[in-house]
């Protein structure tokens, strides 16, 4: 085997024509005989180059609706046939089959045409056939043959011809070839994954296609001895993290995306109400708070952990204006997301070079479906995103004394928050403001009493009277399987609460809470977070 092979002859199907200018006229300038399909014959043709349509090499024409017209042996053949083996070069010989040195093809627009919200048959019409075929046909052959599916590699391609006089090196088609297969691998999972989920419902097929795109290698991982990278559906997914305009500031890292990211879902559950702010860190919520501004809402979020915040991300569900922003840069953060910044905010935060400013547009769906993918020894764990919401109508008293308004307006407040709290989550909420978080604790009560010992600190730090979980209410994501929990939160001072029930010791709560004159709702439904 030579590590030149010779382009003398290229088939080019495109439905993207974009680049096919300059690729058509290097080829030509090197003698290469274009041999093509419709409508990239027709632009070809154009652009003032000779080309063959396939159907003088099959001697058929195109036919039903252009489904029937490269599945031929005179294009396989070209494909396929091992140039050395005597065999195989006899057989071309026999029957008139041309050799095809490099393919160039974009398959149908699959991914678009869903994407664009097309009908169901306009979707099946959009499934390619004889692209992926031709593809992996030239991809398997790559010892002799080029494969190109990225316009990105017509420039490699064409410089390769300029540099060796018309041929295409082994590394060159090596790596034209993995990148194929993986674009038809992709292709399918698409199409499957269209199938299973759009056109039958399912939840979780038999089979999970992933159809994904590496948009950037990142620096390293959760820690600098691991590689990481972020990837992307191939057909467009939810706005969110992963297609924010990143307006300024330095990479964003692994832990940077993770913890956006769990920010942004537990804003986009505030998404249509009044201005919001959610501060993380590490993941989980160390400030939420809603008020009659961006500005408000912010230093609220602020104030329930102060100590927490510094270093931390934070996201808001208005654009950012100038008092907002200029509240954010009086301690150091490492990214803040908005839906879009005013041009007074986006100069106060210029100035802060390390500061990573997202734009996402729209805010993410909360109750959109989707799928949760989690790697363990061995294999995966998937399931569908928890976006489980309880109506007020399904919440059930369970206490002798009945929750005032603004207790069930405070419980539901906390329960949205403890959803996106690591388990076991403790909530104190009052007045749409955090009071205390306890987050990922191996016990319940510990969460309860770290979370009152925050409320206790930024009581001290900022000069309030008492902490802001007297007269709070309190979330728990899960039920109290024992009264010990609860007891915590009484003490810290808190009137009602919202858990989920089904404990076995749930009259042994109920009763502590009567005795304490709480209010208590059952929700039936947890929020586990792992």
């Amino acid at each position: 085997m030579t590590d030149l092979a010779p382009v003398r002859r290229a088939l080019l199907s495109l439905s993207d024509k974009g680049g096919l200018e300059e690729l058509a006229a290097g080829l030509v300038r090197h003698g290469v005989e274009l041999v093509s399909t419709g409508g990239t014959a027709a632009r070809l043709r154009e652009l003032g180059h000779p080309v063959r349509d396939v159907s003088e090499l099959t001697g058929f024409p195109e036919m039903m609706d252009g489904r029937v017209k490269t599945l031929h042996p005179n294009v396989h053949g070209g494909l396929l046939a091992v140039r050395d083996e005597p065999a195989h070069a006899a057989a071309a010989s026999d029957h008139g089959i041309g050799y095809i040195d490099l393919v160039v093809i974009n398959l149908y627009p699959f991914e678009k045409t869903v994407a664009a919200g097309a009908d169901r048959d306009m979707v099946i019409e959009n499934i390619d056939i004889g692209g992926p075929s031709m593809v992996r046909s030239a991809a398997k052959n790559h010892r002799y043959v080029a494969c190109v599916t990225d316009t990105a590699d017509y420039a490699a391609v064409l410089d390769e011809l300029d540099a060796t006089g018309g041929a295409t090196s082994w590394e060159l088609r090596k790596r034209l070839a993995a990148a194929a297969f993986a674009r038809t691998a992709a292709y399918d999972s698409a199409i499957a994954s269209w199938f299973a989920f759009a056109d039958q419902g399912e939840q979780l097929p038999a089979t999970l296609p992933l159809a994904m795109t590496r948009a950037s290698t990142l620096r390293y991982g959760e820690n600098p001895h691991q590689a990481a990278a972020l990837y992307i559906p191939q057909a467009r997914g939810a706005a969110g993290v992963a297609g924010a305009q990143q307006v300024q500031g330095k990479e964003l890292s692994y832990n940077n995306l993770n913890d956006a990211d769990a920010a942004l879902e537990l804003l986009s559950e505030f998404r249509d109400g009044n201005p919001a702010c959610v501060i993380v860190k590490h993941s989980n919520p160390c400030g939420v708070a809603q008020g009659s501004s961006l500005a408000d809402a912010y230093r609220a979020a602020f104030e329930c952990d102060s100590v927490s915040a510094f270093g931390g991300i934070v996201a808001v569900n208005r654009p950012l204006d100038a008092e907002t922003a200029r509240a954010i840069t009086d301690i150091f953060t490492e990214v803040v997301i908005a839906p879009d910044a005013d041009e007074e905010a986006r100069a106060l935060f210029a100035a802060k070079k390390n500061l990573r400013l997202l734009l996402t547009g729209e805010l993410p769906d909360p109750r959109r479906p989707g799928l949760m993918v989690k790697s363990i020894t061995g294999g995966l764990l998937v399931q569908t995103r928890d976006n489980g919401v309880i109506l007020p109508s399904e919440l059930r008293v369970v206490t002798k004394r009945q929750p005032t308004p603004q207790e069930v307006s405070d419980c539901r407040f906390a329960w949205t928050v403890a959803k996106h709290v690591k388990s076991n989550a403790i909530v104190y909420a009052k007045d749409g403001v955090t009071a205390g978080i306890g987050a990922g604790q191996m016990n319940r009560r510990d969460s309860a009493r770290i979370a009152a010992a925050k409320a206790r600190e930024a009581a001290e730090t900022f000069g309030w009277t008492g902490p802001r979980t007297v007269g709070s209410a309190v979330a728990s994501d899960a039920f109290f399987p024992f009264a010990d929990g609860l007891l915590a939160a009484i003490e810290a001072g808190a009137t009602a609460v919202i858990q989920p029930g089904g404990s076995m010791r749930d009259d042994e709560v109920i009763a502590a809470a009567d005795a304490a004159g709480l209010a208590m709702l059952f929700t039936g439904m947890r929020h586990f977070r792992h």
